[in-house]
């Protein structure tokens, strides 16, 4: 039997509760990958699993910005959910990376933080899949990722990895777009892919950016690419080089038609077309 198809998830007032599910769903085990967390709806639903038996493990940073004593907090909150936490402690790369997983699928790649503010005033996105190789590499990960290993080689191309894979799979993406290359990045400021991204509009390839602090009376937080309407990424990678090449991210691939038509539905909405259009200058501020 084939596994249900991906699902988007961009409106604010159906995103939380998209996180919810999956957390109400799990029976044997939940696996959260998370860089902040303040509604108590989540911490809820966390205890709830513990006690009807989940072996609920959460990764988190232990860098981010407000220092030790905002993330002691958080720690403390999980810990009192039942959750067995663990700290990402790299000493290089900071730890950014938003995702869930309960039992064999579904597994859950977002861009948004699991905060009052993600579930209701910006602009993000969810994604949903039962791709049993997104299942079971985002559960090698984790392990890896706790553990202080490596990340596994054997993740599937469509999960975007950084620091070690997002340069060369970012780059492949933009390379291969045939007619347009639509963006939500509020953090645009690399500049290879940037020199990339302008010539491919040199090329004919229509491109468009939007990196304002708001896109649709929302603030502009989420980072979502749409290449010739047909496939999506979606995830907590911006194109900047910390994002890139210096912090544990992840982003997933969309090529499911009704997926990505809800994604092209978005650009729409905020004016985004296949016409010909200029990269914009770089943004500033840091990542959230």
């Amino acid at each position: 039997m084939l596994p249900p198809p991906d699902r988007v998830v961009l409106d604010p007032a159906q995103r939380r509760a998209a996180v919810i599910d999956l957390i109400r769903g799990a029976r044997r085990r939940l696996s959260l990958s998370l860089f902040r967390c303040n509604e108590k709806h989540i911490f809820r639903e966390l205890t709830a699993a513990v006690d009807r038996g989940v072996d609920v493990e959460v990764l988190v940073t232990s860098r981010a910005r407000g220092g030790k004593k905002k993330l002691h907090k958080l720690w403390d909150r999980l810990e009192q959910t039942g959750a067995t936490v663990h700290a990402y402690n790299d000493p290089v790369v900071k730890y950014h990376a938003k995702y869930a997983v309960a039992d064999d699928g579904p597994a859950l790649v977002a861009s948004l933080n699991l905060t009052k503010k993600c579930f209701a005033k910006t602009c993000d996105a969810v994604v949903i899949t039962y791709d049993p190789a997104v299942v079971s590499g985002l559960r090698q990960l984790t392990a890896a990722d706790r553990g202080g290993a490596p990340p596994p080689a054997s993740l599937p191309e469509r999960l975007i990895l950084g620091p070690e894979n997002a340069r060369r799979q970012f780059t492949t993406l933009i390379r291969s777009a045939r007619t347009s290359i639509l963006m939500i990045d509020p953090k645009l400021s690399d500049p290879d892919l940037m020199a990339l991204l302008e010539e491919r509009r040199s090329e004919g390839i229509a491109v468009h950016v939007r990196n304002e602090p708001e896109v649709g009376g929302l603030k502009s937080h989420g980072k979502i690419m749409l290449i010739d309407g047909r496939t999506a990424v979606v995830g907590s990678i911006a194109l900047t080089a910390l994002s890139i090449d210096f912090r544990r991210e992840v982003a997933i691939v969309i090529t499911e038609p009704s997926a990505v038509a809800d994604i092209q539905s978005l650009f729409a909405s905020l004016g985004l077309t296949a016409a010909p259009g200029a990269v914009p200058a770089a943004a500033g501020g840091t990542s959230c």
